[in-house]
């Protein structure tokens, strides 16, 4: 290691320097207040850092990383949606926990793991990244221990985790039986060189069925509505947003930027469970009555939809699946936001029921309208975020032939319109009878979570507005 390493390595130092800076101040004297301000100085300096680091050439950090444009891009995506959880939770578990400063220290970790895989060239680092990941979240989910819901969610997590890296591992060691080696690049030229093995194929396809677990693609999506309900709103932000972030970083740079090529066989494979995952995703949403289920089906449903550019191939895939997912995490944090701030005035459950958000426009303004706006994003509304998003994988889909994934894009997504606008009626519309005079208490930390919104409205309306430089800048050969 030499200093130049160190310095593209310090984005990623800084967070564990942070997860550390928090845990020795909670051992001398436990200060919520204190472990919330460490944890945002740690992030900013990080998010700064991968800004600082200069672009140049691509900088192999050991056998392990590499550090260039995109890993520092997607860096800069995790970190800023870490810092959008960590306002949301401050006010969420103020009044819930009777110690919540540990939730930091997992906050930090877990961002450090999610950072580290979108910068992997190897499968140590991808494991590695994913299971710092991973383990985090275990605790995540159910930090609000007095929560049966919670306990159990984060029970389901663990085991199906378990059994995905099962996969994933399995995967790797196949890989590895037949090539020697565990680089990215070696697989790379081992699909170009010629048609993969039938050792290769079946190790590829267990790593993605493993990866799928984590993005909930069908039919390995059974444990998200479980878990997306009984985990605390905050954490079910960073799963929607940063744990799938991270995953589609890593894909990626794997097929779209190290030009190893997806096996026929394995492309019809994904290309079924595309259109099982974009149906099955907003049909289910339509049964649903809590509004966490919803979102966590629709975070299903937005899978499928980045799956149809990833399938499309190249830098107009990479294009398209970035362009999206910056959309989609704007979107899903702000609608995740607004239940966490919503529920940072009931010390006792979640707001999820879809009957708790009927008038929120009028009892609250703020979080009405935000709650509104970030549904009618999701939905592909124009003018916001969502529409420019679904527009560029419309646009990619068309480029590549892909008539079938299109045609099952457009149909799912005017059914997701359903659901959606049944959320935004129940806003807009006349509160119930009981909530007309009742108006729980606000925390005084929630305006924390106020300003996150704020930012993430500016975001979603300016992305949807004027998205010209941001398109202009995406691409992997402009960063």
């Amino acid at each position: 290691m030499n200093p130049q390493d160190i310095w593209a390595l310090s984005p990623y130092i800084a967070l564990m320097i942070a997860s550390v800076a928090v845990m020795l101040a909670i051992a001398i004297r436990r200060l919520y207040a204190a472990s919330f301000v460490l944890t945002m100085i740690g992030l900013g300096a990080a998010l700064a850092l991968t800004l600082a680091v200069q672009p140049g050439a691509p900088k192999d950090v050991t056998p392990l990383l590499v550090i260039d444009g995109y890993s520092r891009f997607f860096a800069a995506l995790i970190i800023s949606a870490a810092m959008a959880v960590a306002l949301f939770s401050y006010a969420y578990f103020a009044r819930r926990e009777h110690y919540p400063d540990e939730f930091y220290i997992l906050l930090l970790i877990a961002t450090l793991g999610a950072a580290i895989m979108p910068a992997s060239r190897h499968f140590i680092s991808l494991y590695l990244g994913l299971e710092m990941l991973s383990v985090s979240l275990y605790a995540l989910i159910a930090y609000t221990r007095t929560s049966q819901r919670g306990t159990e969610a984060a029970l389901k997590y663990l085991i199906i985790a378990a059994a995905a890296t099962a996969f994933l591992l399995f995967g790797m060691a196949l890989v590895y039986a037949e090539l020697g080696s565990m680089e990215f690049a070696k697989l790379a030229q081992a699909a170009a060189a010629s048609a993969p093995t039938p050792v290769l194929t079946l190790g590829l396809a267990m790593i993605i069925a493993g990866l799928g677990f984590k993005l909930s693609i069908v039919p390995f999506h059974m444990w998200t509505p479980d878990v997306y309900e009984g985990a605390p709103a905050p954490v079910t932000a960073f799963i929607a947003t940063v744990s799938k972030t991270a995953v589609f970083g890593l894909l990626l740079r794997h097929f779209a930027l190290d030009g190893s090529q997806i096996p026929a066989a394995l492309s019809n494979v994904l290309t079924a469970c595309a259109i099982a995952t974009m149906l099955g995703g907003n049909l289910l949403a339509l049964m649903q009555m809590n509004v966490k289920r919803i979102l966590a089906y629709s975070s299903i449903a937005h899978v499928g939809y980045m799956l149809v550019a990833f399938l499309a191939g190249g830098n107009d895939a990479f294009g398209a699946v970035t362009l999206y997912l910056m959309a989609y995490i704007i979107t899903t944090l702000g609608a995740f936001g607004v239940i966490s701030v919503r529920s940072s005035q009931n010390p006792e459950a979640d707001y999820d029921s879809l009957a708790d958000y009927a008038g929120l426009i009028r009892r609250d303004p703020l979080l009405g309208f935000v709650f509104a706006l970030m549904l009618l994003s999701l939905a592909g509304i124009p003018l916001t975020a969502g529409f420019i998003g679904k527009f560029m994988i419309i646009l990619v889909s068309v480029k590549g032939h892909l008539w079938w994934l299109l045609a099952t894009l457009v149909a799912s997504s005017a059914m997701g319109l359903f659901y959606y606008l049944r959320i935004v009626i129940a806003v807009c519309g006349p509160p119930r009878s009981d909530q007309a005079t009742a108006q729980p208490r606000a925390s005084s930390a929630a305006w924390l979570g106020s300003l996150a919104l704020v930012i993430l409205v500016i975001a979603l309306i300016w992305m949807g507005t004027c998205p010209g430089p941001m398109i202009a800048g995406i691409y992997p050969g402009e960063m």
